[in-house]
């Protein structure tokens, strides 16, 4: 949300496609956020991008971070303002949980901004959690409350 924020998404797709052994796949449009948690801050840009990769999931973690970093991107408190953040939400059908990463991402099916642009590009995944019940993305994006969420106009 600093920075021009679309100007950072649209350079990230481009060094996401750098990646070694990686390639953009499909991208979402861009969804402009309210911020949540920390509300004394612009708002957020959010898109979601499919990759095809070899890497392990923790090295791509770790192409994600360098990538953040080259935007800039500081940590001083949760839900901080913020030129660039990419998580990595979903790799296949793996499930697994390490002091660094998380499969799927624990909050994805909770948050619109996640949602509605996986919802434009996968509408018909199913994410691998008991606890979703086999429900599609365009199932939970659905249901997700309201969060201010809508489809930007560039």
């Amino acid at each position: 949300n600093l920075n021009s924020p679309a100007h950072q998404i649209m350079k990230a797709f481009d060094e996401l496609d750098a990646i070694p052994r990686t390639e953009v796949v499909q991208r979402s449009s861009l969804y402009r956020t309210a911020p949540l948690g920390y509300e004394d801050q612009p708002d957020f840009m959010n898109a979601v991008v499919e990759l095809k990769t070899a890497l392990a999931p923790e090295k791509l973690l770790d192409y994600l971070l360098a990538i953040e970093n080259l935007h800039g991107r500081e940590r001083p408190f949760p839900n901080a303002p913020r030129p660039l953040d990419l998580d990595l939400l979903l790799y296949d059908d793996v499930r697994m949980q390490t002091e660094t990463l998380t499969l799927p991402h624990p909050r994805m099916h909770t948050r619109g901004f996640v949602l509605l642009p996986l919802a434009e590009i996968a509408p018909d995944l199913v994410i691998s959690d008991p606890d979703l019940e086999g429900r599609t993305v365009a199932e939970l994006a659905a249901v997700c409350p309201d969060q201010g969420v809508t489809r930007a106009t560039l």
